[in-house]
């Protein structure tokens, strides 16, 4: 048996500085055996760099999952060239990208797979399908001898996450839905054993609009022009994360944890 814990998108400073410091005692707390985190905004609410990139694997974080902003940075492609083994990109961005989308990641004397996909619906790119995706790494990986598939479907639309899910219930372990920064009440097994939760949430600032200045959103909605999307950087910080607990890459167990502490 093994405990996975998943952190939903590290929001610029103050998500680093809370994660650094929840996560030693929630992972002793939980029992975690392995810790996964999306960081696609780490990096000032847009993309990764060397340098925070750095502070997660000092924080002793197993894998580190991306999105739509992997490759806002130009040291990114360098990055996930150099560090395959656990930093990944979506497996449906081009193939000619650096990086990979999908990775075993070794868990004790076990092999866990992660990967990394991006949905299509209301999303600027006309990403690969990430349904057919996800069909192909299943045919490439299905004869490994796995304790679990997680899937990081970084999307927009719960409909599609929902749906994704239930296309792959039965071969992945666990479908945890990122890019909304809003956590959802929906954490379940599917029939086939698949757990699904739409979306993981955040670890950012809470008095913010999905993480950033409420008055740059604000200019945004009002005058309708281009604005300054900065991330609040210090006050109360919300950690939202999802406890999922493996045995023999069957899920038993999918459970929210949500913590607000002052980073």
């Amino acid at each position: 048996m093994i405990k996975v814990l998943f952190f939903g998108d590290i929001v610029g400073k103050i998500g680093r500085r809370a994660l650094v410091n929840v996560l030693p005692g929630l992972r002793r707390e939980v029992g975690a055996d392995c810790v996964i985190v999306n960081a696609e905004n780490i990096a000032h609410g847009n993309g990764i760099t060397t340098s925070t990139f750095a502070e997660l694997r000092a924080a002793q974080v197993d894998a580190v999952t991306l999105g739509d902003h992997a490759f806002d940075r130009e040291e990114a492609k360098t990055l996930l060239s150099l560090e395959a083994a656990r930093l990944l990109r979506p497996a449906n961005y081009p193939p000619t990208l650096p990086g990979v989308g999908a990775q075993l990641v070794r868990v004790g004397t076990k092999q866990l797979l992660v990967i990394n996909l991006l949905g299509r619906v209301f999303m600027k790119m006309a990403y690969d399908c990430p349904f057919r995706t996800f069909d192909a790494l299943w045919e490439r990986y299905r004869k490994e001898t796995l304790a679990g598939v997680i899937v990081d479907f970084h999307a927009e639309a719960t409909s599609e996450k929902q749906a994704f899910a239930w296309h792959v219930d039965g071969r992945a372990s666990a479908v945890l839905g990122t890019h909304t920064h809003v956590p959802t009440a929906d954490a379940r097994i599917l029939p086939g054993g698949t757990g699904l939760v739409c979306d993981v949430g955040m670890v950012g600032a809470r008095d913010s609009v999905i993480g950033v200045i409420p008055q740059g959103s604000l200019q945004a909605f009002l005058q309708q022009t281009p604005a300054r999307l900065d991330p609040v950087e210090d006050g109360p910080c919300i950690v939202n994360a999802v406890l999922l607990t493996l045995d023999n890459g069957r899920l038993q167990a999918i459970q929210r944890l949500d913590r607000e502490v002052l980073a």
